[in-house]
């Protein structure tokens, strides 16, 4: 095909810092900001003790803020409002995706006067943040959603059963403190679902219609080491060597997909998250396989020039290890790794086929979509629906 002019832009974080004990660091990179800070928190308040005592010890006064769920709109509310009272300089949120997106939206509005609504995009006023967010520092404890370097947080707004994108560059975190032992406690099926959505943003960043040299190196690393650590942490979540792949792919997929785009995998887990209680990376898991078939047919059909093709192959290659695999056998190998993880059906999540036209319209409105390779129609999507369930 005729070559575009490249170009493409890369923000991360001013620092990761990553590695086994890595969290040791993180009081003081805390002291150096500030002596103030809100510490946000998951359920488990007890995982978070050594690095409050440790936060306290370097002289810094510590608010907790606990996190129980998906995070809302009400609970950052709340949360900027704990801050403030406070007088928090800096935001340490240590925790799985909802914690570490909770952080950052906290630490973007203690700096920018308004109403959360303003910044929102779907139900708000999609304003941008007029200037940076407090300084914060974000400690996964997960290997999944690479929130520790995306610059978005997803929002609950339970009334009206959607969630929603607060999006800015601000919003990246100061620093990202990736500590792989911090995930040897995650049961398996958050392991499964985490891991799954680490691999469906590497792969989905990877086939992208807008990819640039800079991911595609970070998604190639990112996909080998997915697929070859997530079934071994899956079995035995103290295998060292593949919690730490694993915390490595899952911050690679957060510094591909804030850089390049997404697909209609993220497209459809959006609007289908806002409205029932499945897990995001089991939503992926499921569609994965469905979307690349269709994505693949509908390339072949309408694009058969499209560079992209060759990438589906180059992925399969890097899932399975067979240097002579075709788009057909990562197919196969996504399908059998989602048995082995034991993924739950969306059946058991309360999804019903009535629902299907109106994921259909929402995920066309979902700003992942936009980044899908080629425009999938409705039938398509639709098609999609009904083989995933």
């Amino acid at each position: 095909g005729a070559r575009t002019i490249m170009e493409f832009e890369f923000a991360t974080v001013t620092r990761i810092i990553f590695g086994p004990g890595s969290v040791e660091k993180a009081p003081s990179i805390a002291g150096q900001i500030g002596d103030r800070a809100l510490l946000v928190i998951g359920s488990d308040a007890e995982r978070t003790k050594s690095l409050r005592q440790r936060l306290l010890k370097r002289g810094i006064r510590v608010t907790s803020f606990q996190v129980m769920g998906e995070p809302t709109l009400d609970l950052v509310i709340e949360g900027v409002a704990r801050a403030r009272k406070a007088g928090c300089e800096i935001v340490v949120a240590m925790g799985g995706g909802s914690v570490l997106d909770t952080g950052k939206a906290i630490a973007a509005l203690l700096t920018n006067r308004g109403n959360l609504l303003d910044y929102l995009e779907v139900v708000g006023g999609g304003q941008q943040l007029a200037r940076p967010s407090a300084p914060c520092i974000a400690i996964p404890t997960t290997s999944g959603t690479g929130a520790e370097v995306t610059r978005n947080a997803v929002l609950g707004v339970p009334e009206k059963r959607v969630k929603v994108s607060m999006r800015s560059h601000f919003m990246l975190p100061s620093v990202a403190v990736v500590d792989p032992t911090l995930t040897y406690s995650m049961p398996p099926s958050i392991t499964a679902s985490t891991g799954l959505d680490a691999l469906t943003q590497l792969l989905e960043a990877f086939v992208c219609n807008r990819p640039n040299p800079l991911t595609d190196g970070i998604c190639r690393e990112g996909l080998m080491r997915a697929a070859r650590s997530l079934y071994r942490a899956f079995v035995d979540g103290r295998d060292a060597a593949a919690r730490e792949e694993m915390a490595v792919a899952s911050l690679f997929g957060g510094l591909a997909l804030a850089n390049a785009k997404l697909g209609a995998v993220h497209g459809i887990a959006g609007p289908l998250c806002g409205m029932f209680p499945a897990p995001h990376g089991v939503i992926c898991g499921r569609f994965l396989p469905w979307v690349l078939e269709a994505n693949i047919r509908a390339l072949q059909q309408r694009e058969p020039a499209s560079p992209i093709l060759a990438r589906y192959d180059e992925v399969a290659r890097m899932l399975t290890g067979d240097a002579e695999a075709l788009a057909e056998d990562g197919i196969k190998w996504v399908k059998r790794l989602c048995e082995e993880l034991r993924l739950p059906s969306l059946r058991e999540f309360g999804l019903d086929q009535t629902d299907f036209s109106l994921v259909v319209a929402n995920s066309r409105r979902a700003s992942s979509m936009q980044g899908n390779p080629i425009a999938l129609t409705d039938e398509e999507l639709m098609r999609i629906l009904q083989k995933a369930f």
